[in-house]
């Protein structure tokens, strides 16, 4: 599997302003540090971690939205950091982006046809948008109908599936899904999830999949990369990472993932992990979960663990991994 996209020592640091908009004296939020990563054409990477970890905003400067500090972002073999504008528009009929809320994601003024047909407008498509409209409108499940309604007339189910066919329309190879579920009810977020299984058989698609919940990242990843306060600190097959996790940090984050047997659910012991996230202004010294995590030693605070392999394909920053057996990732099902 050749890689689609080659993510190198990504960083992403934010000044810190006042409540005036003064931007305070080298004080700086880091976002995202020295984050590196590949995804294969066809292939999904999912990226989780806590609320803050940087996961979007690693997302954001893969397509561009932001920025990065440093690092370098290569996309089909082409550097995508520092690119010209005018390039970097063409290229983005290739990159497309589906966001989190469905709610704000589509303008309640536009019906759902244009909402849809208006990246074939922007970027001067040829042919009849109408016809373009109805076919992506089937393509997600919805009515060739719809395209006359508005977003507010659609549940949240719905407009995500809107969202996804509007990210089609030029036939992109590569989409960042950010957090596309989590907004939604349970009972919603298989059919939503079932519908990019399907898409990515039927065209090819590479996803950046970013969630929180892992018993989702699951179901849809090929390999997971976990984050913690800025830095990837696993890198694993999907099936891997959830049998065998080498970092406290992922063992924490999946003894938090409630398990469908009752009796197993009472059974089992949960990780609760102590304090506060630290502030990414100030990070801790070494391993940055260090404070955090109970095997800490002297080490942590000196010397920042980088990423070494484990085993087959098994990456993870941490001077005391567990154990983890000999295997070669499964692909999901």
């Amino acid at each position: 599997m050749s890689d689609m996209l080659t993510v190198s020592g990504l960083v992403k640091e934010f000044d810190v302003r006042s409540t005036k908009g003064l931007r305070s004296s080298n004080q700086r939020v880091q976002a995202v540090s020295n984050v590196s990563f590949t995804i294969g054409n066809g292939e999904t990477l999912g990226l989780v971690g806590e609320s803050g970890s940087g996961k979007t905003t690693v997302g954001r400067c893969v397509l561009q939205l932001l920025a990065p500090t440093a690092g370098s972002v290569v996309f089909k073999g082409e550097e995508l950091v520092g690119i010209d504008r005018s390039r970097m528009r063409d290229l983005r009929r290739d990159m497309q982006i589906v966001f989190q809320d469905p709610f704000a994601s589509l303008d309640p003024r536009l019906t759902v046809g244009s909402a849809i047909s208006e990246p074939l407008a922007i970027h001067r498509v040829e042919g009849d948008h109408d016809d373009r409209v109805r076919e992506l409108l089937t393509l997600v499940g919805l009515s060739p109908d719809h395209a006359r309604r508005f977003p507010h007339e659609f549940s949240g189910g719905q407009r995500q599936r809107i969202g996804i066919a509007r990210a089609l329309a030029l036939n992109p190879s590569f989409l960042v899904l950010d957090e596309p579920v989590s907004a939604l009810d349970v009972s919603i977020q298989a059919g939503v999830v079932n519908l990019l299984h399907d898409l990515q058989d039927e065209m090819g698609l590479s996803y950046l999949f970013i969630a929180h919940d892992l018993s989702v990242v699951r179901h849809v990843s090929h390999r997971v990369a976990v984050m913690y306060l800025g830095k990837v600190v696993e890198v694993s097959s999907a099936e891997e990472l959830h049998g065998a996790p080498a970092h406290p940090y992922t063992e924490a984050l999946l003894s938090a993932v409630p398990e469908p047997d009752p009796v197993v659910e009472r059974m089992r012991e949960r990780i609760v992990l102590v304090g506060d996230v630290p502030s990414p202004i100030n990070p801790p010294s070494g391993c940055r979960f260090r404070t955090r995590c109970g095997r800490a030693e002297m080490r942590c605070a000196e010397e920042e663990p980088v990423l070494r392999e484990v085993s087959q394909n098994h990456m993870v920053a941490c001077h005391f991994p567990n154990e983890v057996p000999i295997t070669i990732g499964a692909r999901p099902a």
